[in-house]
Order: structure tokens, then C-alpha cells, then sequence
């Protein structure tokens, strides 16, 4: 292969001349023919069994053209990007052939390549970083979420209902006297104060006791889901047939002992605050990424080409894709619920897309500049990192990651170790 000319015709837009010698095309002819002709019959010869000049001289000299051409554009092309020195972005290429014959095959491609980029003030990235700070109310309300998962309801007979309480009811709705479709329930459980019934409608509960029957009066709100009754008044009767609250356990050592591995509240507490604590630091330290991220690609100038940012949305979509078929579920199926068409759900992950390009443009433009060259060893280390989160042996990780895209991978991640090792991160204001 020999790349004959390459010259930059648009923004992002590269034609490339590529030839390849007479013996090399002449060999991927005669292959096509070898392969072809066992499906080809011709007057005379039994079926496949016709010379190449027969078969030429009956269906014309560049009968086998075409196939040939097919069968050596791929590894040619590849040559020619790397010899061009540029970088393939998968889009439309434009195929030109300019002749094919005993001398020779030669062709123009125009291809769509990455942008020029440059970045500059990537060293000291001032980021405000939120204190990390774990209260004692923190504590007291991770332990009640563990009382709430303990707990049990308990009737209560001797009292009205008060807000927070759990009843159990029968209702059923009227409009203008007539009772409407939906509107009737029976031994319904409804939490006061969860405001999941219309306005108003939970408050007037309050107050009545266990077997008592009433009527609720309520205003439909304008915007209600069913037109027909939005803006309406409406009379509910109710029987209220039980009261229940939620009992929750007593903190102490027993309780400490039913729920962890710890004996007493203090130890129980202490370890609660170590836990919070973590969290909140790792929340701390992606916010502080995100942060640095954000601001790369604030920093980041360059053309992109649309094409890299669709080709990120496909990727993102195959891997949505793939995460609902770990649910049970089909990207068909999930767009049927969402009611979304394809459009929509591009246009749901284009702002993820954009950001996820640029910030991998601005990493490799630094890498670039900071000319970090990942070792055998970085290589190595990153293929058993992968193995052991996938459970498989390094060998079958390099046999379909290439050398060279894991190189690229290492290099931006060194190069964002360089962004944060380098940031002005101070801590907010309390």
C-alpha cells in the first residue's frame, strides 16, 4: 500500500490517495474468481470449472473488480490513516476509485477526522470543595431509619386519628349525588399527612374515632388527571374502621444487638458516624471530579465533529441497552412506557454525550502535552485490573482489548491524575 496524497479538504475533512501495486491487486482478483466461480456456470464447462479468461471474456475484464476492491479497502485504509498521521472518526466516507487493473489499484477516501484541540490553564484548577461533617442528628437518623425497619403497627382504640397516623377505610366519592367510576374503595390504608389523597382530604380524618361513619367535602383541583372531574366538589362517605401507629423500638443494648454486631449504643453510634463519614468524603471527592471535569471541558477548544458526538450517543445507548436486559427488560419495551421515539431518547443523552467527548479530547490533548507514555508494566496492571473485575484470566482481556486502545486509556487517566494532583481545592465556608 502506498498512501499517494493527503490533504485536508474541510474542517475535520481529510481526502486521502491510496495505490496498491499490480501483484497485490492481481492476487485479490484471482481470489475472488477462485471463490466465485464454484457458484458460476458457463455453456461448455461443468459448473465452476470455467478458466478466468473465459469468465472475464463472457462477463467483461472487471467482473471480479468490485469484490477485490471490497476485500482490500479495509486494511488499506487503516494503513493509509496511520500513514496520514490523522485519527479515524466513524462517519460517512466518501469512495472514489480512480483506476483498477493490471497496473494497480487507486482510490480516493475522504474521511472525517478528529479536531485539532488545544487547552491551556489545566494546572491549577481552582475547586471550592463542601466540608466534610457528620452530626449528631446524622447519626440519630440513620438509627431511625433502622427503628422504622423494625417496627410494628399497633391499633389504637381509645383516641382520635392524628396526623401521622395509619387508618383503614371505605369511601366512596359522589358528584352532584352521583357516585363516579373510581371513586370506591374498601378497607383502603391511608397515611395521614402522606398527602397521596387530594387536598383536603386527609385532614377531615382527623379528628374521628374507630367505627365512626362521615362525609368529607373536597374540590377537585383544576389540573386533576381525570378532565371530568378536575375543578369539581365532591362529597366522600367514610367509615373509619381502624387507627394504627407505627411502634418503634426502644435504642439500647438489646436493640443494638437484635440489629448489628455491636453490644452497646455507643459502639453501635460510633461505628454509624465512621460509615457517614466515608460517604460523605466519597461524595465529597466525586463532586471535587466532577467538578475538575466541568471545568476541562469549559477549557477544551476544539471543532468537533458531530459525527464523534452521535457516535458517543450510540454507545451510551448500547450500554443503556445492555443495562435493561440485566433488568429483564428490552430498550423496545422501555420506549413504550416512556412513550419516547427514537429522537427522544438520542435527545436524552446528548448533553452526557458532549460532555463525555470533550473531556476525552481535553485528557488526550494533555496527555499529549505532558507526554505520558504508559509503561508495560502501567499496561500489564491495568489488564489485571480488568481480569479481576470481570473474572477472567488477563490473557482473554489482552486477546480482545488491544495494546494500543489500552495505552490511550492509561494515558488519559494519568493525565487526569495530573489535573487533580495539580487543582486548588479549598474548602467551602461552613
Amino acid at each position: 500500500m502506498s498512501l499517494k496524497s493527503s490533504n485536508q479538504v474541510a474542517t475535520n475533512r481529510y481526502q486521502l490517495e491510496i495505490e496498491l501495486p499490480g501483484d497485490v491487486f492481481e492476487k485479490a482478483v484471482e481470489q475472488v474468481y477462485r471463490k466465485e466461480n464454484k457458484k458460476i456456470t458457463i455453456p461448455g464447462f461443468r459448473k465452476g470449472k470455467a478458466p478466468r479468461s473465459y469468465v472475464e471474456k463472457v462477463y467483461g475484464s472487471q467482473v471480479f473488480y468490485e469484490e477485490a476492491i471490497n476485500s482490500l479497502y479495509p486494511a488499506a485504509l487503516e494503513e493509509a490513516v496511520k500513514e496520514a498521521g490523522v485519527e479515524f472518526v466513524e462517519d460517512k466516507v466518501d469512495f472514489d476509485l480512480v483506476s483498477a487493473g493490471k497496473d494497480g489499484l487507486c482510490f480516493k477516501v475522504t474521511i472525517t477526522t478528529k479536531p485539532e484541540v488545544s487547552i491551556e490553564n489545566y494546572k491549577g484548577v481552582a475547586i471550592e470543595k463542601k466540608p466534610v461533617k457528620v452530626t449528631d442528628e446524622d447519626v440519630d437518623a440513620e438509627i431511625k431509619k433502622v427503628q422504622d425497619r423494625n417496627s410494628r403497627m399497633v391499633t389504637v382504640e381509645d383516641r382520635e386519628a392524628q396526623n401521622g397516623d395509619i387508618t383503614v377505610i371505605d369511601y366512596e366519592g359522589f358528584v352532584d349525588g352521583t357516585a363516579f367510576e373510581g371513586g370506591k374503595a374498601e378497607n383502603a390504608t391511608l397515611n395521614l399527612g402522606s398527602n397521596t389523597f387530594i387536598p383536603g382530604f386527609e385532614d377531615q380524618i382527623i379528628g374521628h374515632k374507630t367505627g365512626e361513619e362521615f362525609d368529607i367535602n373536597v374540590k377537585f383541583p383544576e389540573d386533576y388527571h381525570a378532565t371530568e372531574l378536575a375543578s369539581k366538589d365532591a362529597v366522600f362517605k367514610i367509615k373509619l374502621h381502624e387507627i394504627k401507629i407505627k411502634e418503634l423500638p426502644e435504642v439500647d443494648d438489646d436493640f443494638v444487638k437484635d440489629v448489628s454486631d455491636f453490644d452497646t449504643v455507643d459502639t453501635y453510634k460510633a461505628d454509624i458516624r465512621t460509615k457517614l463519614t466515608e460517604a460523605a468524603e466519597n461524595r465529597s471527592k466525586n463532586e471535587v471530579e466532577n467538578a475538575l471535569i466541568d471545568k476541562l471541558v469549559e477549557l477544551v477548544q476544539a471543532e468537533i465533529p458531530e459525527a464523534m458526538f452521535e457516535n458517543r450517543i450510540n454507545e451510551d445507548i448500547r450500554d443503556f441497552a445492555y443495562r435493561l436486559q440485566s433488568q429483564g427488560l428490552n430498550l423496545d419495551t422501555y420506549m413504550k412506557y416512556t412513550g419516547l421515539n427514537n429522537e427522544g431518547l438520542r435527545g436524552q443523552f446528548r448533553a452526557q454525550a458532549e460532555r463525555q467527548v470533550k473531556v476525552r479530547l481535553a485528557l488526550e490533548k494533555i496527555a499529549q502535552l505532558e507526554n505520558i507514555q504508559p509503561t508495560d508494566e502501567d499496561l500489564n496492571a491495568e489488564y489485571e485490573k480488568i481480569a479481576q473485575n470481570y473474572g477472567m484470566e488477563a490473557d482473554k482481556v489482552k486477546s480482545f482489548i488491544p495494546k494500543e486502545d489500552l495505552a490511550k486509556d492509561v494515558a488519559v487517566e494519568k493525565a487526569m491524575e495530573i489535573v487533580r494532583s495539580n487543582a486548588a481545592i479549598t474548602e467551602a465556608a461552613e
